[in-house]
């Protein structure tokens, strides 16, 4: 009999962990706390659940790091991307889901596998003994956040993350709104045409932007902060730092032509992408807010095309937390006070959810090579999981350690490519190339 390996939290990380060191024989059992103990961000209690966006975001493995990263897990047998492809929908040249049937088949593909159990309890104290991977996610409860805290005789660190709202696709506009994908992005129809788009003209920006100015905003708890992650900010807080920053950032009009009146060029857009597969529900891309539920409907309305929008979700604003990843763990992704326990997903301090399931299918097998008594070398530093992980257990400066997606500057230079943007393509496809051909040789040494 091998050891037991004890997985706290249910999220993208915690699923493809467990999935990960079952496939290799080991008994894993998945302590998740929902739905006994529910959180203000979840509504099922289904394991993988998504919360935030249902973007994958680019599945280009070949000039993206983040379509190398799924490219990758798709290669180890990974269970989120599995799941993503089969529930995939038009996003374009990104990598969107149907969020309620993904969870679903998540939870229905661990609780059917004969190596792994799931009990709904909470877990508040570090334990003592046994092989554990703690991947509890940006929403650890405060039991288990003290406890950490108390463990590591350091704060916890923070930043806000926020959720973008919902629209029921029935009452936009579709005579302002047209579909299109940027550049017109995508193999088939169906993606060239994944998108809703909203025109505004110089005008209509404007008294948008002043709106959001003065629009009533969630208040923070005496001695928290807003320290924001820069690839979720709330939208308040880019107009906050300038009137044109939304127009160059999610409201960018660049690679959109307006069906309804083709000549005239949008000062801004504003892009919705279908949520599920009924193409029902569309979420604001990139429109994450703190702005209060009253003023969110007011404010979005404004919107051209979403003068009567109903909302199936609106916005909402919560409390990330992540541990200092390059100062309490090992290159095995283990706590070096007590290495029997692994961390795993965003409270390592990576960002997104390919970059949590990653961290989650590389501590998986780690946690169950050395409960096997087979030791293995952490992921290659030339792959895009290894680039991430030597990032967050001591690549990264421990004093200014914020939160990383995954990105081509975080991977070592390839000799004989020239820098700067002329030279991108070249330079990419080479970092690309060497991943694949070391993450299959990785692979290929475990089997």
């Amino acid at each position: 009999m091998t050891e037991t390996l004890h997985i706290i939290g249910g999220g993208m990380a915690g699923s493809e962990a467990a999935w990960q060191a079952a496939n290799m024989g080991v008994n894993v059992v998945i302590h998740e706390m929902r739905p006994k103990v529910e959180t203000f961000a979840h509504r099922t209690g289904h394991l993988a659940e998504m919360v935030c966006s249902n973007s994958f975001r680019s599945d280009d493995d070949e000039q993206n790091a983040v379509g190398l990263l799924h490219w990758e897990m798709r290669a180890a047998n990974g269970l989120i991307m599995a799941m993503a492809d089969k529930h995939r929908l038009p996003a374009g040249g990104a990598l969107a889901v149907d969020r309620d049937p993904f969870a679903e088949s998540v939870t229905e593909a661990l609780t059917a596998h004969p190596n792994i159990s799931v009990e709904y309890d909470e877990i508040t104290e570090l334990p003592e003994d046994g092989q554990w991977i703690i991947a509890t996610g940006p929403l650890t409860s405060a039991g288990l956040g003290a406890a950490i805290q108390a463990e590591t005789g350091a704060d916890a660190l923070a930043f806000f993350d926020a959720i973008a709202p919902i629209v029921y696709a029935e009452s936009i506009n579709m005579d302002v709104a047209w579909l299109q994908s940027r550049y017109d992005k995508g193999d088939t129809e169906e993606e060239r045409k994944a998108y809703l788009n909203c025109p505004m003209t110089y005008e209509q920006y404007e008294a948008f932007i002043d709106a959001l100015e003065t629009a009533d905003k969630t208040e923070f708890h005496e001695g928290e902060t807003a320290g924001y992650f820069d690839g979720c900010l709330p939208i308040e807080v880019m107009a906050e730092r300038g009137r044109d920053t939304l127009r160059f950032g999610p409201m960018k009009p660049v690679g959109l032509t307006n069906a309804h009146d083709p000549d005239n060029k949008p000062y801004a857009v504003v892009q919705l992408r279908r949520d599920n597969a009924l193409g029902t529900l569309y979420n604001i891309v990139g429109f994450q807010t703190k702005m209060k539920y009253g003023a969110q409907t007011e404010v979005l309305r404004m919107i051209p095309g979403l003068e009567d929008a109903s909302f199936a979700r609106l916005g909402g604003i919560h409390r990330n937390t992540f541990i200092n990843s390059p100062t309490l763990l090992d290159n095995q992704m283990r706590l070096k006070s007590k290495p029997h326990i692994r961390f795993a997903g965003q409270i390592t301090g990576v960002e997104g959810y390919v970059e949590s399931a990653a961290m989650g299918l590389l501590a998986g097998r780690l946690a169950a090579a050395e409960i096997l008594g087979t030791p293995m070398e952490t992921a290659p530093a030339n792959s895009a999981m290894g680039a991430l992980v030597h990032h967050i257990t001591g690549g990264a400066e421990a004093k200014t350690f914020q939160p990383m997606n995954v990105n081509f500057g975080l991977f070592h230079p390839v000799e004989g490519f020239k820098g700067g943007r002329r030279g991108r393509k070249d330079r990419y496809k080479a970092y690309t190339d060497r991943a694949k051909i070391d993450w299959q040789d990785w692979l290929n040494a475990q089997s």
